[in-house]
């Protein structure tokens, strides 16, 4: 294993009424293959920008970033929805499944975009589904399905095609506190099979599931803690309960 993700002097700024106004001010980071970093932060700190930035959806003024080597700040539009399709899964705080598609449907859409076949997009729908604990569903359009069993389907749609990193933007900010703790625990399930997990959040108890937590400030990290899963649980969160100070 080495390093998967990689940004370096990460600047982004959004215009408003002529006025730039700074999201990133120079952000480093690095990210090991199987590693699940949590970046935790105020609204309004920079942390969602910067995970958009490392998924390609949206491009840095200034800095570049790498993912699996290849550089993503410099991809043409059309390369880096093709790296989207292949190289990164997302799970986003409102879900955003495609309501009119059924549960099944959804999920095989990234498979079949990515170039599988039919019938594999199918087979590793049906496993994922199982291993979710919602097979019943896939016949279902999201909008018969709970926050929590919305959520899954999210998480299989975004692992269906073997990313190499997953994305994770507020997983749990939309759902109550037995669905979040029940995401926490699938996304904890990957991560210890080796899924690579860069997750935003703004929960100390989301964030503890992680191997390291950066803090961001202003669009900066400011701090970065590095999590021992020997301590005691309530000790852990306690003091990740400090960063969000």
């Amino acid at each position: 294993m080495g390093e998967i993700l990689t940004a370096i002097g990460l600047v982004r700024s959004y215009d408003s009424d002529g006025t730039a106004y700074p999201a990133l001010r120079g952000v480093e980071l690095s990210i090991q293959e199987g590693e699940f970093v949590a970046v935790m932060g105020a609204s309004g700190c920079g942390k969602s920008t910067l995970l958009h930035l490392v998924g390609g959806i949206d491009r840095p003024d200034a800095g570049e970033i790498r993912l699996r080597g290849t550089r993503v700040d410099t991809l043409t539009e059309g390369q880096a929805a093709v790296m989207r399709r292949t190289d990164v899964g997302y799970v986003f705080q409102f879900f955003n499944l495609i309501g009119n598609l059924t549960v099944a449907d959804n999920v095989e859409l990234p498979a079949l975009m990515a170039g599988f076949s039919a019938s594999d997009a199918r087979k590793r729908r049906i496993e994922l589904l199982e291993e979710l604990g919602i097979a019943e569903h896939a016949d279902k359009v999201p909008g018969k399905l709970s926050g929590g069993q919305q959520q899954r389907v999210a998480i299989a749609r975004a692992l269906i095609h073997g990313p190499a990193v997953l994305l994770a933007d507020e997983p749990t900010g939309n759902l109550d506190s037995v669905a979040s703790q029940e995401v926490v625990d699938l996304l904890k399930r990957y991560h210890n099979a080796g899924q690579t997990i860069l997750m935003v959040t703004h929960d100390a108890r989301v964030s503890s599931a992680a191997d390291r937590v950066l803090q961001m400030r202003d669009g900066q990290i400011v701090r970065e803690t590095y999590l021992d899963k020997q301590r005691d649980a309530r000790s852990l969160v306690s003091n990740l309960v400090q960063l969000e100070v």
